[in-house]
């Protein structure tokens, strides 16, 4: 599971117009969303990068004014860890990756006045994507490349969310186009007087049971910190693999 995962990320990347090649990485840059998250490289499996190819993909991310940084499973690449260590890079973050089936998900609990829609109009795709840029900890409005992540998962296949109680916009997220058979569920986010109250796990749900009824096999994602692993355990993900955040300090 954690090849096909890794294939399906570097698929999507290698098919945005504006990733780029650096020795033997693939980097997903996005030109209007300066979100760290947004913006990543993917060694080649098996990779075995030189001190020249890394001083290579950090000048390539700096040029860009984009934080040097990666996103893969070690398994994937094995070699790849310990020379980004001897760069000077520093782990982020190692995160559990977690999957799903049809088969294995489950009903989540009800909300009351929970109403789960996909974005048609610009207004609920804006109200979406302010409720993901509030989520993460943004300030002010959505980025134009938060509002474009939606609107590209519904257009290539994917799915996209937008939950409110009550008429109140309390979450949003999505799973993004997906590539034999596997989609991503990422972005899932539940605005602050939401929280705690089921929202997360119903849209989730929602999300997971429509790729499956839009063809998908099988939905991964990264769970945030314990607290959303054992709510995405609870309606049915499980662990498969291991993922790793690493990046050069911009000092």
């Amino acid at each position: 599971m954690d090849t096909a995962i890794q294939k399906y990320v570097r698929t999507l990347t290698l098919s945005s117009p504006d990733h780029y090649r650096v020795g033997p990485f693939t980097v997903r840059h996005n030109p209007g969303w300066e979100l760290k998250f947004a913006n990543y490289a993917i060694p080649d499996q098996d990779a075995e990068p030189t001190e020249r190819d890394i001083a290579d993909l950090v000048e390539a991310f700096r040029s860009r004014e984009r934080l040097p940084r990666l996103e893969f499973l070690p398994s994937w690449a094995p070699a790849v860890e310990p020379a980004l260590l001897a760069a000077g890079f520093t782990v982020e973050l190692r995160a559990p990756v977690m999957a799903c089936t049809a088969d294995d998900l489950l009903a989540p609990k009800p909300v009351d006045g929970l109403r789960i829609i996909e974005p048609v109009t610009d207004a609920e795709f804006a109200s979406a994507a302010a409720v993901q840029h509030t989520g993460f900890g943004g300030e002010g409005g959505p980025d134009e490349g938060e509002i474009a992540w939606l609107r590209g998962a519904t257009a290539g296949g994917g799915v996209s969310a937008l939950a409110t109680v009550d008429g109140r916009p309390a979450g949003a997220g999505g799973c993004s186009t997906p590539s034999d058979g596997i989609g991503e569920l990422a972005g899932l986010a539940v605005a602050d007087a939401f929280r705690r109250r089921g929202v997360g796990a119903a849209l989730s749900v929602w999300l997971t049971r429509t790729a499956f009824d839009r063809g998908f096999d099988t939905v991964w994602l990264e769970p945030g910190g314990p607290d959303v692993e054992r709510i995405y355990a609870g309606v049915g993900y499980r662990r498969t693999g291991e993922k790793l955040n690493i990046s050069l300090d911009p000092a």
